[in-house]
């Protein structure tokens, strides 16, 4: 007897510990986000078991009472109705008391509270999720990817050899700023906004900075400005914009910040987008007018083909963003903050960035070349060492004929110094595509296409100066030899006798 009522005490021992384990859990899991405002919350769902329709009405119609007479704590009545809400299984009213709450604290975690479990499943519910949430698509990881793209080209273009530097700098910054506000969106899809809230505003600084970037890149690439200190009038606006609108905004604290965030209440939004619409069209403007001019004076100026198609795709760009940004501009006045309209110039922004990037390294002369590191083949074979070149059919014609004009008009073989990287230079390639193409299209490496070219000019020049007094060396020299010796010993492979022997032929 004595053991039973031991057994049994015990028994209600364990009880009660475990009802204080579980007890202590609840409170725990709840102090995430407020331990005093939910250590009753088991006690108001549930009232001497009673779990009908209408002891939860009596309890919504206490609350709501409390409420509206101010009884009660605001933020623990829209909390407790959240909950009853849940338990009765009505996702839209529930819902709506969250996002209540979660406005009226700034307490994002009691979203994802366990209580909710039961409406998890519902629309409501989820969309609510999907707005304070953390959360990864496949819209932030293509974000995400393409600004990491841009930070990556941007630095690369500023490490180019033989490069235009102040030219490179510009189009660096350009496409930075571009990367730095995708990143943002990244932050905006995945709702990490609300957990870094310092991030506010952070790249809007730079919102008129796109308009004199782009700009006097043109002037550097078309007109070859050199920058005076006037120039620096263009930066006006920005510090005018940083100092005067939005450094009040950097120096409120988190909570604050936190705020605008969550009620969307972005102050001087429309000023700003509105100042960067003018500021875009007027720097547009100017671009536009620039490049119309420069294609008037294109047969005057030495410059390529490949540069002009860049120039032009990238004034297309431009001029699609600033339409795409009207079209942002006018949904922001009209409060309409989402849908594909919206979301246009995004897109524009991520292409202009693919687009930079994919030219920077298909073709790098526009930017400049990479230093390259050669290696001499062991035997020639073209098909095997161009087996996965990434040079087109298209280009490698295009890049062909090129070779052809310069070697037929401009004779570029007469120049003693010529290279295969000046070469290349003058054909806006690489020197591995300047190669390919020797190989390829005429089977020979540099130095026989060179000096292949050099023979037959001096064939030429010895039939004109057949009858005149000179000198062999002279021609050496005239058709770009730096020396008899090797003049000779071409000029032989060649045609398989000296130049002093087809000299005598030809008196012959």
């Amino acid at each position: 007897m004595a053991n039973s009522n031991k057994n049994t005490s015990i028994s209600l021992l364990s009880v009660l510990l475990l009802m204080l384990i579980y007890s202590s859990f609840n409170g725990w899991s709840s102090t995430s986000y407020d331990i005093n405002k939910t250590k009753n919350t088991s006690s108001f769902l549930l009232t001497d078991n009673e779990n009908s329709t209408k002891h939860y009405q009596e309890v919504i119609d206490e609350y709501l009472q409390s409420l509206n007479e101010k009884k009660a704590d605001s933020l623990a009545v829209f909390q407790k109705l959240a909950f009853t809400y849940s338990e009765m299984n009505e996702p839209e009213l529930a819902v709506q008391y969250i996002d209540r709450y979660v406005k009226a604290s700034l307490d994002l975690n009691v979203v994802g509270h366990s209580f909710f479990d039961k409406i998890s499943d519902s629309k409501a519910y989820q969309l609510l999720a999907a707005k304070y949430l953390k959360k990864i698509d496949v819209w932030s990881i293509i974000c995400l990817y393409i600004g990491l793209i841009g930070f990556f080209v941007s630095i690369v273009l500023n490490l180019r050899k033989r490069s235009d530097k102040v030219a490179n700098l510009l189009m660096s910054f350009f496409v930075l700023l571009h990367s730095f506000f995708i990143l943002h969106i990244c932050a905006l899809l995945t709702n990490y906004q609300y957990y870094f809230s310092h991030s506010l505003y952070i790249s809007t600084s730079f919102s008129f900075l796109y308009g004199p970037l782009i700009y006097f890149y043109f002037k550097r690439v078309i007109q070859k400005h050199k920058f005076r200190k006037y120039d620096l009038l263009h930066l006006v606006p920005t510090l005018l914009l940083i100092v005067g609108i939005l450094m009040p905004i950097y120096l409120q604290s988190s909570e604050e910040k936190l705020r605008i965030l969550i009620h969307g209440t972005y102050p001087y939004i429309r000023l700003i987008t509105i100042v960067k619409l003018v500021s875009l069209i007027v720097y547009g403007v100017l671009v536009i007018r620039m490049y119309l001019k420069s294609l008037r004076i294109k047969n005057t100026r030495k410059i390529s083909r490949v540069k002009f198609i860049w120039q032009r795709n990238i004034v297309v760009f431009c001029s699609l963003y600033i339409i795409t940004y009207s079209v942002y501009t006018f949904l922001i006045f009209s409060e309409i903050y989402s849908g594909f309209l919206f979301n246009m110039q995004v897109g524009l922004m991520a292409s202009l960035v693919l687009y930079v990037s994919y030219t920077a390294f298909v073709q790098p002369s526009i930017f400049g070349s990479l230093k390259i590191i050669r290696t001499q083949p062991k035997d020639k074979i073209p098909v095997i060492k161009y087996v996965k070149s990434g040079l087109t059919e298209s280009l490698s014609i295009e890049l062909k004929q090129k070779l052809l004009h310069l070697l037929n008009d401009h004779k570029v073989y007469k120049q003693n110094d010529i290279t295969l990287q000046k070469l290349s230079e003058l054909m806006d390639t690489t020197r591995h595509n300047t190669s390919q193409i020797i190989n390829e299209h005429f089977n020979l490496n540099f130095f026989e296409l060179i000096n292949k070219y050099r023979i037959e000019e001096a064939k030429e020049l010895l039939k004109e100066e057949r009858h005149k007094n000179f000198n062999i060396i002279d021609i050496a020299y005239e058709v770009g030899f730096n020396n008899k010796v090797t003049f000779n010993k071409s000029f032989k492979k060649y045609n398989q006798i000296t130049p002093s022997e087809y000299l005598k032929s030809l008196v012959a």
